[in-house]
């Protein structure tokens, strides 16, 4: 299935069930595979994050979105955001990949 196909599957279950988290965590996950949709990716990690502010995965992949947009001020903020929710949650996984990916942007 092309990508366009699953976003447009994922939007068609939103329609259904505009608030579930999985669905769109996963179709920011689609639109940032995409050079054309980033700022919609962007929109949507952050209607992820208004669903659920402690959603791990959405910081994490916010700062690889503003990394690749070379906005490192913003990757940085988003890491930390989502280091300190890893952490609270004792969420060692994510804690190492996020304090790496600090790492390699300072």
């Amino acid at each position: 299935m092309s990508s366009l196909n699953r976003v447009k599957q994922i939007k068609e279950m939103l329609e259904q069930e505009p608030d579930d988290l999985f669905l769109n965590y996963a179709l920011a996950i689609e639109l940032s595979g995409n050079e054309n949709t980033l700022a919609d990716a962007e929109i949507q990690y952050k209607k992820t994050l208004e669903l659920n502010s402690s959603y791990v995965p959405a910081y994490y992949q916010l700062g690889k979105l503003y990394e690749l947009l070379q906005n490192n001020d913003s990757a940085l903020w988003y890491y930390q955001q989502g280091l300190a929710f890893a952490r609270e949650q004792k969420n060692n996984k994510a804690i190492n990949e996020i304090e790496e990916a600090i790492f390699m942007l300072e």
